[in-house]
């Protein structure tokens, strides 16, 4: 990853190593679980997490003072955090664990009391279960992390500029060690209420992601976590590296609250920054995970920013016709799947896509996983808002 100190160039900072991975999807738990579902071209039919042992966690009486948002996280990060062999606490360690809404499901509880029991009923932690960086602040505080705790909320493309973001504190030496990732629990009949009735929802409940026959998101919820860590540092402790993050960049498309921008200039510029962050060219991308919501306009205005990005586009997959669209939670579980592509050199294929749109123009991988030499992968993200997102990552070699 490079650090920009001046508009002519960039100066190369610390290497950031990936040394731990965490998912909670409504697959199940666990990034193994999550691998083993996206090999396979069946996808779940409900995007709901399933009821999941939390006791690790805490005891009853602490559980209940977390949103859910903020236990999916924690369920994450704990993964994660094990996988990655670190002991806390870090005063010099950093938390980006970010969601795009925040506790919704507790505003939701709480309005329910105010209702029918008077204000004096409310919940003392009402606030603290809601606020959006709740999740982060639990996962500073579960591992002792002691240096920036921040939470970015730009909708769907959050949990990718959380990676970015991340990744830049270990890359400019603020932090040795940085949690990143997001988390999202706002499948509740308001929110669905609202997406349906602004079209952004399938009407057959079905997501196939740049399909002829796409016709909106299904919403998911979960939450992705990487640990990332100073590359020298990983390897003077003997840490497992996965993958390395190179490069990151975050734009807009000052156009639309809720509709791309048709000619996707804002995305063309995230991608072409974060390549030129990481300091590769367009032909070094062997795979691109896509954002891929299965909505017409989204998918569309996607892959024509690719194509003009990338001559010869590179295979593409989306991991949200398995998923569906978890919000902030997608980006940061679209960069663990970027990971274990690299690890397991394999490009799952896009659940539920069939006959892929001809506008679109893009090597899909679909009906199967392909197998294949993936040394870098650039993985998008685009929110309501205009907010754009790019991560670059490329594969370790011993």
């Amino acid at each position: 990853m490079h650090v920009a100190s001046t508009p002519s160039g960039p100066v190369a900072g610390y290497r950031v190593a990936v040394t731990g991975l965490g998912a909670l999807t409504c697959i199940g738990v666990g990034v193994e679980t999550l691998w083993n579902a996206l090999l396979k071209d069946v996808a779940p039919v409900s995007k709901r997490i399933a009821p999941f042992d939390a006791s690790h966690i805490g005891g009853p009486k602490e559980l209940r003072r977390f949103d859910p948002f903020t236990m999916y996280a924690l369920i994450a990060a704990d993964e994660a955090w094990r996988q990655s062999g670190l002991r806390g606490p870090l005063v010099n360690a950093g938390s980006i664990v970010t969601t795009g809404i925040g506790g919704l499901q507790t505003v939701i509880e709480q309005f329910g009391v105010l209702s029918t029991k008077g204000p004096g009923r409310v919940s003392p932690f009402m606030v603290p279960m809601m606020m959006p960086n709740a999740a982060t602040a639990a996962v500073s505080m579960r591992f002792g992390l002691g240096g920036p705790c921040e939470t970015v909320t730009t909708a769907c493309a959050a949990g990718t500029h959380a990676i970015g973001n991340a990744a830049r504190l270990v890359a400019t030496g603020r932090s040795t060690v940085a949690v990143a990732g997001g988390a999202e629990a706002v499948m509740v009949e308001i929110a669905e209420a609202g997406f349906r009735n602004m079209t952004a929802l399938s009407n057959t409940e079905f997501s196939r992601p740049f399909d002829v026959d796409r016709d909106g998101f299904v919403m998911g919820e979960g939450a992705g976590v990487l640990i990332l860590e100073e590359w020298d540092h990983a390897l003077a402790r003997g840490a497992t590296i996965f993958a390395e993050v190179i490069g990151a960049a975050s734009t807009a498309d000052a156009h639309h609250i809720t509709a791309p921008d048709p000619d996707g200039a804002g995305a063309v510029r995230c991608m072409e920054l974060a390549l030129a962050d990481a300091d590769i060219r367009a032909e070094d991308v062997s795979h691109i995970n896509a954002h891929g919501t299965s909505t017409p306009l989204n998918d569309l205005a996607e892959s024509l920013a690719v194509r003009r990005v990338f001559g010869e586009v590179p295979p593409v997959t989306s991991i949200k016709g398995h998923l569906g669209h978890s919000l902030a939670a997608a980006g940061a579980l679209e960069g663990v799947a970027s990971v274990l592509t690299l690890v397991n050199q394999t490009i799952p294929p896009t659940a539920g896509t069939i006959n892929i749109d001809p506008e679109v123009g893009l090597d899909v991988v679909i009906g199967a996983p392909r197998r294949a030499e993936v040394e870098v992968i650039l993985s998008n993200s685009f929110g309501f808002g205009g907010h754009n997102g790019s991560v670059v990552f490329r594969r370790f070699h011993a």
